[in-house]
């Protein structure tokens, strides 16, 4: 019996090893992607609880700290006189470095609506960190843009290969973020206040109404120390 030799393994391209690598990158993206967007849901979920806390804290205790916010609002006087003396002299090295951003990121050199909108808000923080004559903060800003997946030009394998890494790396970074924003969260004040409340309304007391209490009772010593005082300057 004759031998058959099939044509169709013959047909079949090979993978370079460019094509390979952008394979691995890729299927690497979509499993950092997965984790990103369940870390994204769990940061905004915790968000939206403290809000929640927040809102009835600033009702219940917040509502009896309104001398601090006369207290809050000398200094926001003070800090205005202030930034009124304030004159506006970039470096040269900070003009310098304005221009090379302005050079590769301007909106203008965008070729749709969307990139034109990512390029504009770009531009919006980096004029803000123009202004207040921030160098490192633009140089961060340039930092994050050379590093980009947008900043990357052409077609073919290698540049899709270079801006799945760089997507890559970007969301990485975000998770990172996450796990810092996670935390700090965590570790604040309003969440251990909210920590304490739950506790408390487990033994059917409320502790946000313990604290407004001892506002009233500050507050009214302080009001009679206020008093006393004007009595003697009577």
């Amino acid at each position: 019996m004759a031998l058959t030799v099939s044509m169709s393994s013959s047909l079949v391209r090979q993978l370079t090893p460019e094509e390979l690598e952008l394979e691995l990158k890729q299927a690497e993206l979509i499993n950092l992607e997965t984790q990103l967007a369940q870390r994204e849901l769990e940061l905004a979920t915790f968000q939206a609880e403290l809000h929640a806390f927040e809102y009835r804290y600033m009702q219940v205790v917040g509502i009896r700290q309104e001398e601090l916010e006369r207290l809050n609002a000398q200094i926001s006087k003070y800090m205005t006189l202030l930034a009124s003396n304030h004159r506006f002299q970039p470096s040269a090295d900070l003009k310098q470095l304005y221009r090379e951003i302005a050079k590769r990121i301007h909106p203008d050199l965008a070729t749709d609506p969307q990139e034109r909108a990512r390029r504009e808000q770009l531009m919006a923080l980096v004029n803000q960190a123009y202004e207040a004559g921030d160098l490192v903060r633009l140089k961060a800003l340039f930092k994050d843009w050379e590093n980009s997946p947008e900043s990357v030009q052409g077609q073919g394998v290698n540049a899709d290969l270079m801006r799945t890494v760089r997507q890559i790396c970007q969301s990485q970074n975000r998770l990172q973020q996450i796990e810092k924003q996670i935390l700090e969260l965590q570790q604040s004040e309003l969440h251990h206040i909210h920590l304490k409340t739950i506790n408390f309304n487990k033994a059917g007391l409320d502790f946000l109404m313990e604290m407004a209490r001892e506002c009233d009772q500050s507050i009214a010593m302080a009001q009679q120390q206020l008093n006393e005082l004007k009595a003697k300057l009577d």
